[in-house]
C-alpha cells in the first residue's frame, strides 16, 4: 500500500463524513470543495519525493475569506478532523501534506493585495499572493521586499512566514520573519486575531507574532500580512572567484566582513558541484583545478560605492590565494555565472533524480569541516553528497544523490544511516538540522534524536496550549507524546 493511500496513523481523528462536506459546501460555496481524488492528487505531496512522503487528503477546501477558514476551524475541532494548512506547496520537508487525510486547506484563492501603504513602507496582502507577483507590485514604487527566498517565483506570502523562508540574500538583508510586522491569524481553535501590526517596535508582552512565523502551520493559518519593505537598491554587481580549496575559499568571509563590506550574497559551492553544474551547462570556466567557488553579490543605491566593495572584495580574494576572479559587467555575464549555482540541483537530476535535498547550518568557519566529512559519507554509504549553500550564513545543501545502480531498499537504508550521521555531525559542529527548509515529517524523526529534550517539551506544551484538540497540521515538527 502506497503512502499516499495508506490508513490514518492516529486513530482519534474521525473521517470526513458526507455531512461534513455539505457543511463544507455551505461555508464556502460547492465550487471550493474538491473530493474527486484524480484533482486531489496535486494537494497530496510537496516538492519531496510523492511516493515516499505523499498522502491523499479526505477533502480539498478553497476558502476565500478569513471568516470562511475561521468556521472551517471550528468545525474541525467539533467533528476531530485534521486541517492541513498549504501554500504553493513549494516546500521541501513535507510540512504541507496531509498525513492524516482530513482536510487540506489550500489559500490558492486569497491572493489579494489589501493595502500599499508607501507612507508607513509596509503591504497589506492576503495569504495566498505569489511572492514574486508582491516583489513586482512594490518594485513599481521603488520598494523592495527583502525576505528573499529561493522559490521566489512560485511561492506564496503564507507559506513563506509559516516556513520563516530564506534565500541568497539572507546574508545582507535576513529572512521573511525580519519583515513580518504583523499577522491576521486563525488560531487552531478558530478565533480571529491580529499579531504585531504597522509598528518598527513593540514589547507589549509575549512576541507571538514571531511564534507563528516558522512554525510550519502548526499553530494557526495565516491569513493576511503586514510587510515591511525598504528602499530598492538601483545598483549591483558579482563576483565568482575560483579557489584551491573550501578552506580558502571560506577563509576570506569574515575578511570581507570584517572590512565593513556586508555582500548581498556570499554562495558557496564544492568541487563536486561546480564540475557536475558546468558540464551540465557546457560552461567553458576553468573550474577543473578549484577545489570550491564563491559567487559574491554586492548591491545598493550608489553606483560608486558597489563598484568600489566589489573591487576591494576582488582585492581581498586574490590576497587571499584565489585562482581566478570574474567580474560580471552586464546582465549577459551576470547570468553566465550564477546559472552555475541555480543549476546544479538540476544537474544531479540528470545523474539520479532521487535525491534527499538537506540544509544543515553550521558556524561559517566550521563549513571547511564539513566537506571532509561528506567525501567520507559518500565513500561509506555509495553516494554522491555534493555540498552548496549560503556561506554567508553557514546553511548548506549538502545533497544525498542517489546511485542510479543502488536499489530502492539499499538506498532508503543508506539515506537514513547516512542522514542520521550527517545531523550528528551538524551537531557536533555547533549546528542545526535545518536552516530553511524546515522540519516538517522529513526530518521530524531526526529532530528528537539531536534536539535538548527540554526544548522539545517546551514546543510541545506550546502547541497543546494553542491546539488542544491537535487537528492543526498534525505531525509536523515533531509528534505529541
Amino acid at each position: 500500500m502506497s503512502a499516499k493511500t495508506a490508513s490514518k496513523k492516529d486513530q482519534r481523528y474521525k473521517p470526513v463524513t458526507p455531512e461534513i462536506v455539505g457543511e463544507l459546501r455551505r461555508i464556502v460555496g460547492e465550487r471550493n470543495v474538491v473530493i474527486d481524488e484524480e484533482k486531489m492528487e496535486a494537494y497530496s505531496h510537496d516538492e519531496t519525493n510523492a511516493e515516499e512522503y505523499g498522502h491523499m487528503p479526505e477533502v480539498v477546501v478553497l476558502p476565500t475569506t478569513t471568516e470562511q477558514i475561521a468556521e472551517i476551524v471550528k468545525l474541525a475541532n467539533r467533528e476531530l478532523v485534521p486541517i492541513t494548512p498549504r501554500g504553493a506547496g513549494s516546500g521541501l520537508s513535507g510540512g504541507a501534506i496531509p498525513t492524516e487525510g482530513g482536510i487540506l486547506l489550500t489559500v490558492e484563492r486569497m491572493n489579494k493585495m489589501i493595502e500599499l501603504d508607501v507612507d508607513n513602507m509596509v503591504i497589506v496582502v492576503e495569504a495566498g499572493m505569489v511572492t514574486n507577483d508582491l516583489a513586482q507590485m512594490v518594485e513599481e514604487k521603488k520598494l523592495f521586499f527583502a525576505g528573499y527566498p529561493m522559490s521566489l517565483q512560485s511561492c506564496y506570502i503564507g507559506g513563506n512566514i509559516a516556513e520563516n523562508a530564506g534565500g541568497g540574500k539572507a546574508v545582507k538583508y535576513g529572512v521573511t520573519g525580519r519583515y513580518i510586522l504583523g499577522v491576521e491569524l486563525v488560531t487552531p481553535t478558530g478565533d480571529v486575531l491580529w499579531l504585531g501590526g504597522k509598528l518598527s517596535k513593540d514589547v507589549s508582552g509575549y512576541d507571538l507574532k514571531q511564534l507563528v512565523v516558522g512554525s510550519e502551520g502548526t499553530l494557526g493559518i495565516v491569513t493576511k500580512a503586514i510587510i515591511k519593505l525598504i528602499g530598492l537598491p538601483t545598483a549591483s554587481s558579482d563576483l565568482l572567484v575560483l579557489f584551491k580549496t573550501p578552506r580558502e575559499a571560506i577563509d576570506v568571509v569574515p575578511t570581507i566582513m570584517a572590512k565593513g563590506i556586508v555582500p548581498t550574497s556570499i554562495e558557496f559551492m564544492d568541487q563536486l558541484s561546480v564540475q557536475t553544474s558546468c558540464a551540465y551547462l557546457n560552461e567553458s570556466l576553468p573550474y577543473e583545478e578549484a577545489g570550491a567557488m564563491l559567487l559574491l553579490e554586492v548591491d545598493g543605491t550608489n553606483p560608486d560605492q558597489v563598484e568600489a566593495d566589489l573591487i576591494a572584495i576582488g582585492e581581498l580574494c586574490e590576497q587571499h590565494g584565489a585562482m581566478e576572479v570574474y567580474v560580471a559587467e552586464d546582465t549577459t555575464t551576470k547570468e553566465r555565472i550564477w546559472s552555475v549555482r541555480r543549476n546544479i540541483a538540476e544537474a544531479f537530476k540528470v545523474y539520479s533524480p532521487i535525491q534527499s535535498l538537506e540544509d544543515i547550518v553550521v558556524p561559517i568557519a566550521s563549513i571547511p569541516d564539513v566537506i571532509p566529512e561528506l567525501e567520507r559519507l559518500s565513500a561509506e554509504y555509495g553516494m554522491k553528497i555534493p555540498c552548496y549553500g549560503h556561506a554567508g550564513d553557514g546553511n548548506l545543501h549538502a545533497t544525498l544523490v542517489k546511485d542510479p545502480d543502488m536499489d530502492m531498499k539499499t538506498w532508503h537504508k543508506n539515506e537514513a544511516a547516512c542522514l542520521r550521521d550527517l545531523y550528528a555531525l551538524t551537531t557536533r559542529l555547533g549546528g542545526k538540522i535545518s536552516g530553511e527548509h524546515g522540519i516538517g515529517i522529513k526530518r521530524k524523526d531526526y529532530l528528537k534524536e539531536v534536539a535538548n529534550p527540554v526544548e522539545l517539551q517546551l514546543m510541545e506544551g506550546i502547541k497543546r496550549a494553542w491546539d488542544p484538540n491537535n487537528i492543526m497540521n498534525p505531525g509536523k515538527l515533531f509528534d505529541l507524546s
